[in-house]
């Protein structure tokens, strides 16, 4: 547990986590199609969207709240730069300087976050693209008090053209294996719920909630590893693909161009 500062930071370094790793990987494998000159990633995190992508772009700027491990080796091979700041506003960061911003499972953390899509827009160039993930709420199994809102399609589309005229609104979708593990992940939730006869998720505040909910979900991931180890394990990044959003989708997967 002392891996990670919560539960939020999926990583490969727990297996248990290798579920919902994928699920974010998918994303930077498919950024990876697309990205070229200068990269802004705001949310870097455990700092494998770096190690993936920068060898892509130019120049590679990483922003996050908290300090990201960066391998001494992707710096010597990249031009990488890494700015420890808590957004908005992209304190250091140019108007009009960026090629692409990618940003992934962090707007549903930002207290404003149409702020946070008018600084993104503020940064990128005439023509820059933006590639933006965030869970759908469709297919949220509990309330998560790590996150400040989450967003149906309807509601992701809303947020996104207050800021952008031109935008894509794609999805995140598991396959059969990958449903099967959700569904085996609703049926745990569900039983743990239970106990919550007052619904406390819904009403107490998001703070009272955060390390109970942290505990759980990291206990009900590796309950669920040591009773379907053959799932957890056997799915990777191609067992996701991304098209057209619908209420089905595990993330949004948005594309909006400036």
């Amino acid at each position: 547990m002392g891996i990670l500062q919560t539960a939020e930071r999926s990583s490969h370094k727990d297996s248990s986590e290798n579920v919902i790793f994928q699920r974010h990987l998918i994303a930077y494998k498919e950024a990876a199609k697309m990205i070229s000159g200068t990269v802004l990633e705001v949310g870097s995190g455990e700092g494998y969207g770096i190690e993936e992508l920068s060898k892509y772009a130019d120049h590679y700027i990483a922003v996050d709240k908290y300090k990201t491990n960066i391998a001494e080796n992707l710096y010597k091979k990249n031009k990488i730069s890494f700015h420890q700041i808590d957004v908005p506003p992209l304190t250091n960061i140019n108007d009009e300087s960026v090629d692409f911003v990618l940003t992934f499972q962090v707007i549903e953390h930002i207290q404003n976050d149409l702020d946070f899509l008018k600084e993104i827009f503020r940064v990128m160039k005439p023509g820059a693209k933006l590639i933006l993930t965030t869970p759908n709420k469709k297919m949220s199994l509990s309330r998560n008090p790590w996150h400040i809102r989450e967003y149906t399609p309807k509601e992701m589309g809303n947020i996104l053209e207050k800021v952008f005229s031109n935008y894509e609104l794609k999805g995140i979708f598991g396959n059969d294996k990958v449903m099967d593990y959700y569904n085996k992940n609703k049926e745990s939730v569900n039983r743990i719920m239970k106990y919550d006869v007052l619904n406390m998720q819904y009403w107490l505040p998001r703070w009272i909630l955060q390390i109970p909910y942290d505990i759980l979900n990291r206990f009900n991931r590796q309950n669920l590893e040591d009773s379907f180890e053959d799932i957890v394990t056997a799915i990777d990044y191609k067992d996701y693909m991304i098209k057209e959003s619908s209420d089905s989708c595990l993330d949004h997967f948005c594309i909006a161009t400036k």
